[in-house]
């Protein structure tokens, strides 16, 4: 029997785009959570995954990398970060070992340094670099600002993450449970399953296509003529009639590719069939308008 009091709270990784913070949360949590792609920002809302350990809960909550906004979209991103950062708990702030501390890593580290939370280091992919160059970047790491600790990680060939996990539940307040046994996210599996088909598309265009595109799931339910089969109708939206011709590809070729790619990952993810029906519609310049981003959910 210990002594230690059980432990709960919320623990936000921050960053500068494609810094590794939604493969480092999906890995954590053992499963796929948030989105993931090569290209920087790509994740657009805080996921929260659950993350149940003996004696302590850690609620992880992924949001998108800071950036000098270029869109109304971006603003209101930027002010999603600083919005959760102001009520987590612990904020581990992920820096690519492959990559030397820039101007993007100071400008955060500044920004975080007075916020009330407890702040550590994580230095992701360091699967990326010779093992013997890991300790010169954790010391330039050290001279960025004051961490409670400093952890070493690679999500992609899962090591440390149980230091990591310990680590961060140290700093976490003593607190009963914040969520029921065998919860992993609090996001709705609607939002989810767009965030699939997003980064299928996202990967289906590869560097023809800036980040304009939005998907939302119009309808999705479970066919009562057909047991097992979920039915998903959604939308994939562009900027400019181009775009549209690009993510639809010559006969639809295309759209085809991101159809199967998407249907892969969503079956995995709800435990059944898929029947995805997708439609590409044009939303003009709806990174710039009030009213097309409260209707494609950024609102």
């Amino acid at each position: 029997m210990t002594d230690e009091p059980y432990r709960a709270g919320f623990v936000c990784f921050v960053g500068r785009p494609n810094a590794g913070k939604s493969t480092l949360v999906n890995a954590l949590v053992g499963q796929y959570i948030a989105i993931t792609s090569s290209r920087p920002q790509t994740t657009r809302h805080v996921v929260r995954g659950v993350l149940h350990r003996p004696g302590a809960q850690l609620v992880l909550v992924d949001t998108p990398g800071v950036h000098r906004p270029r869109t109304l979209l971006g603003e209101r991103l930027n002010d999603l970060v600083r919005e959760t950062w102001s009520e987590v708990d612990v904020i581990g702030l992920c820096l690519p070992a492959d990559e030397a501390v820039g101007p993007g890593d100071r400008f955060i580290a500044g920004e975080i340094a007075s916020l009330r939370a407890t702040l550590i280091a994580v230095v992701t992919k360091t699967d990326l670099v010779p093992h013997a160059r890991l300790p010169e970047r954790l010391l330039e790491v050290s001279r960025l600002g004051e961490f409670a600790d400093i952890v070493p990680v690679s999500a992609v060939a899962g090591k440390q993450l149980d230091v990591l996990v310990d680590v961060m539940a140290g700093h976490l307040p003593a607190s009963p449970q914040l969520y029921p046994d065998g919860m992993i996210t609090d996001e709705p599996q609607q939002v989810m399953v767009a965030e699939l088909i997003r980064e299928a598309a996202l990967e289906g265009v590869r560097d023809e296509l800036p980040h304009s595109i939005a998907v939302v799931v119009e309808e999705m339910f479970s066919d009562e003529d057909r047991p097992g089969l979920t039915k998903i109708f959604a939308n994939v939206y562009v900027e400019r009639q181009s775009q549209k011709a690009i993510v639809v590809g010559a006969g639809g070729s295309r759209l085809r590719d991101v159809g199967i790619r998407a249907r892969a990952g969503i079956e995995s993810l709800l435990g059944t069939r898929v029947y995805l029906d997708l439609h590409v519609r044009v939303a003009k310049e709806w990174q710039r308008d009030p009213r097309q981003l409260r209707k494609l959910g950024f609102g």
